[in-house]
């Protein structure tokens, strides 16, 4: 099993606010290990310090270095739930088991970060000031109404808010009611990242960065071994945790995904007479449009702001301007602002909109597919992870097993993505007009 990577160098707002962190070498030898994970993100990371504290020996290989990927390069919001998928479309498609089981660990995933990141003494700007979820049209209006009847029935605490209560804690009068989720929140997440690592690297893991791993080959003892180009690791269990950045170790596990890019920009400090009354008591902000944006205030009165964008070929990412114009569409007073930070990472897109955990061979596991909930979700697959590879029953993991297989039209989707966008960019323009 074998796979190519195209190596891209992030250049964030979080990389250049992150606490200084030295870089790890490449792997340059043969190593024996008890598990060997490919991916230093939120979920390789989570499974990392669980394994390592539970006494495994652990290597962590990344293509780049830690939160390299989306991890280092998201949007930073903690928010509770699954998105798309309502409580009864979940017990639709996993059945009452995984159901009560998912819906449990998606409800409580904020609150399992912040509970992480107190645990293990993570400096990373945590606050838990809540989710502000702003509707644009009606309709959008209709549907959150129902949705937060269900997901309160199973202790989301969330509340709806009309136009005058939605302006004074975010500062725009660009929406007529929202959903306030209290459990939500952000963190600086390369620093979230590093922190994650550090208490890992504290327990015994060990790190390599500039290490693609090339292929992993089962040998004849049944073990694994992943090999880079200049070293290997041969252990026990394998996960699988690069997400939007996929290629095939394990056969068409590409494919089990489409990969899309949030672009985040982001301005200087900026004074009180101009962020003054923008989300002032701390909330994260998203909207219920079809091309969603989302935003956040920095505790130094940054702005944060986010959308859909795309990378090119070349790596060049493009859909910054759109949501520049949107920025002053949702908030008038940063009109004149200079947005200094243009950044973005790949997160992954499952057909079904739900994470998935795959073990397509004994001693390799997969998890990937946050759909958008990435520091949350992530977080918690990656526990789930290591509690296989500790030795937990398939069957009693939060996640149910699912085998690695192709998105049903994936090449026209993934080929019609830019013709989708527009329209649905159209349609929001529309009804929101």
């Amino acid at each position: 099993m074998s796979t190519q990577f195209a190596i891209e160098r992030p250049n964030s707002l979080w990389a250049e606010t992150a606490p200084s962190n030295s870089t790890h070498p490449p792997l340059q030898e043969s190593l024996e290990a008890d598990v060997t994970i490919i991916g230093a993100g939120f979920t390789g990371l989570r499974a990392a310090l669980t394994l390592s504290e539970a006494g495994a020996k652990v290597a962590v290989l990344d293509a780049g270095d830690v939160a390299y990927g989306a991890s280092g390069r998201t949007g930073g919001q903690i928010n509770p739930m699954l998105p798309f998928n309502t409580p009864a479309t979940l017990r639709k498609i996993l059945g009452t088991t995984y159901f009560e089981r998912l819906t449990e660990a998606s409800l409580g995933s904020a609150n399992e970060v912040f509970k992480t990141i107190s645990d293990y003494q993570i400096e990373c700007q945590a606050r838990q000031k809540g989710w502000l979820r702003v509707m644009h049209n009606p309709r959008a209006l209709k549907d959150a109404r129902a949705g937060v009847e269900e997901w309160n029935r199973h202790g989301a605490n969330m509340s709806i808010i009309g136009r005058e209560e939605v302006k004074n804690l975010s500062g725009t009068a660009a929406y007529e009611a929202g959903v306030v989720t209290p459990m939500g929140g952000a963190v600086q997440p390369m620093s979230f990242a590093l922190g994650l690592a550090d208490a890992a690297k504290q327990r015994g893991c060990m790190f390599f960065g500039d290490s693609a791993v090339l292929d992993i080959e089962q040998t004849k003892d049944a073990k694994w071994t992943a090999r880079t180009a200049l070293g290997k690791v041969t252990s026990n269990w394998v996960i699988i945790a690069t997400n939007g950045y996929s290629g095939d170790l394990v056969p068409a596990l590409s494919k089990t995904i489409i990969p899309i890019t949030p672009i985040q920009i982001a301005t200087d400090p900026l004074p009180d007479s101009v962020i003054g009354d923008i989300l002032p008591n701390g909330h994260t902000i998203s909207d219920s449009r079809r091309i969603i944006m989302y935003a956040r205030r920095e505790p130094d009165n940054r702005m944060v702001y986010g959308g859909h964008g795309r990378t090119l070929p070349n790596g060049e990412l493009r859909g910054a301007d759109w949501i520049r114009n949107d920025a002053v569409r949702v908030f008038p007073q940063l009109k004149n602002v200079k947005w200094t930070h243009t950044w973005g990472g790949r997160i992954a897109i499952t057909e079904d909109y739900l994470p998935h955990l795959h073990e397509p061979k004994p001693g390799i596991l997969v998890g990937l597919g946050y759909n958008g909930r990435g520091v949350a979700m992530a977080n918690v697959m990656g526990r789930v992870l290591a509690e296989r590879a500790l030795g937990a029953s398939s069957d009693a993991l939060t996640f149910p097993t699912s085998p690695v297989k192709e998105m049903s039209l994936r090449l026209f989707k993934v080929a019609g993505m830019g013709t989708a966008i527009w329209f649905m960019r159209l349609l929001d323009y529309l009804e929101t007009r």
